[in-house]
């Protein structure tokens, strides 16, 4: 063993020296012996299993040692803890890190420095995601515990294949980032890709943890679309890292980051997979009719509303007979834009009241907006529509960047017509094929078409089919049989 302090004065002192003696309650140094030997316990309160700890001191107090043997300059010295993670440390920097992680350290007389790993972070229990609910299937769901969330993969995937390479990043934060992966599966290019991203990230925190991460990894500066795919689903991430994908868990955060990911990927659910592939296949098209419609349904509708020589005869009901003295572009972005603000305020309201809220918006605004003229009833109604068919987008973060999109496009129809509807929408396809995240082409198997991968993307087939490793994981070996 190699000391790292003189002594252990100069262990406490260096302690005192990083923390202020007495100036943040949570930093603990306490006098303890090991066996007969005399040594300084640091950790941090709050981060530390309390009653592993007390048994384990306990435990050192029955264990004595044979007279005369002096096991504090002998390699022995650390196995005689008992059932225990135990480390030697020969780095200062390295061991505060490890007290800020939870680990508590040992600094003996001679200045010897060890931790053990009896981290207990505060948390709550794995329970099924609000944002990822199944009719039928697991109800456990990620936490803000890493450890807890590694083990939750683990569960599902008992396979020495399985790696979490641990990482920290930014200065003051010190945010532990395990990068979850099948040996094999796995794409080596992409691991480079994301270590050396991990690298290069300078900063002071990610207090936003994995949203924060991501705009890190892929420079997504103002892109609003989302480069990977969010889940707090264990089994919809054990899914994907047999698919070839990594998984990126940060310490915090009750979400794990999935890469590389697709436009498509984001319109998946586990439901489909819960049911039989045909049932299976008709929720996947559903969904995705639903959020082709969610974009360009309202757009359309103004369209031929306010220029009906597009509508055949038998279609001439469409549009709102009179628009009264609002124009029906104010009504439209007024009532869209209302919408998304009853969502926030549904968000921050207290669930006791939430219900009365609704009541309020559903039935007082609106249809007291309704009677005054401040909206026509068709207004009302293609709005609702829209909303409803943005809700069934699984990923949020794509739900709110289809409306932002919406509302682009509908804009440049009322400044254009019907070019500028169909202008909108290339220009949209265009930005959405230019774009690569991690090298990977983010409307594929669009663009570049891949019939096979496309009609895959598009039925639900049965497990037991022969369906190999989606291409864009680059994985080395795509046989999911071998």
């Amino acid at each position: 063993m190699e000391k790292l302090f003189a002594s252990m004065k100069e262990g406490e002192d260096w302690f005192n020296q990083c923390f202020g003696k007495g100036e943040t309650y949570d930093a603990v140094a306490r006098n303890v012996h090991l066996w007969d030997m005399p040594a300084l316990l640091l950790y941090m309160n709050g981060l530390v299993d309390d009653k592993g700890l007390l048994t384990l001191l306990t435990r050192l107090q029955w264990n004595q040692l044979e007279d005369d043997e002096d096991i504090e300059e002998s390699e022995k010295f650390l196995s005689y803890f008992p059932y225990q993670a135990v480390t030697e440390v020969k780095d200062r920097d390295e061991l505060l890190t490890n007290i800020l992680t939870g680990q508590p350290a040992f600094i003996t007389q001679n200045g010897y420095a060890f931790i053990i790993d009896l981290r207990a972070y505060p948390g709550r229990q794995p329970e099924e995601p609000d944002t990822e609910k199944v009719i039928r299937g697991a109800r456990d769901g990620f936490t803000e515990s890493i450890v807890q969330n590694t083990a939750l993969v683990r569960r599902r995937l008992r396979t020495e294949d399985l790696r979490f390479q641990m990482h920290q990043t930014t200065v003051n934060g010190k945010t532990d980032v395990a990068i979850a992966f099948i040996q094999g599966a796995a794409s080596e290019e992409h691991l480079d890709y994301i270590r050396q991203r991990l690298k290069e990230v300078e900063h002071d925190g990610l207090t936003m943890t994995d949203k924060s991460l991501e705009e890190f990894l892929f420079k997504q500066r103002f892109h609003p679309m989302p480069f990977c795919r969010f889940t707090e689903r264990p089994d919809i991430c054990a899914a994907h890292l047999l698919e070839g994908h990594i998984a990126i868990i940060v310490d915090t955060s009750p979400s794990v980051m999935l890469v590389p990911a697709t436009l498509l990927q984001h319109l998946q659910h586990a439901e489909e997979y819960r049911q039989a592939p045909l049932i299976g296949t008709f929720v996947r098209l559903t969904r995705f009719i639903g959020a082709a419609l969610s974009l360009i349904l309202l757009p359309f509708w103004y369209l031929v509303a306010t220029e009906q020589h597009y509508l055949p005869d038998f279609l001439s009901y469409i549009g709102p007979k009179d628009i009264g003295e609002v124009p029906l572009l104010v009504q439209l972005l007024t009532a869209d834009v209302g919408i998304e603000i009853l969502r926030m305020a549904a968000i921050h309201t207290p669930s006791p009241l939430s219900t009365a809220m609704g009541l309020v918006a559903a039935i007082v605004i609106g249809q007291v907006a309704i009677d005054v003229g401040l909206f026509t009833p068709e207004v009302v109604l293609y709005v609702a529509v829209s909303a409803i068919l943005t809700f069934a987008i699984p990923s949020f973060e794509l739900s709110i960047t289809t409306k932002v999109f919406r509302i682009i496009i509908l804009l440049s129809t009322a400044l254009l017509g019907a070019p500028g509807f169909f202008l909108s929408l290339a220009v949209l396809f265009y930005y959405l094929c230019s774009l690569k995240p991690m090298n990977v082409p983010y409307m594929w198997p669009v663009v570049p078409f891949f019939p096979n991968a496309m009609l895959r993307v598009l039925i639900r087939f049965p497990m037991t089919a022969d369906v190999p490793r989606p291409f864009i994981t680059h994985s080395p070996n795509r046989d999911r049989l071998k």
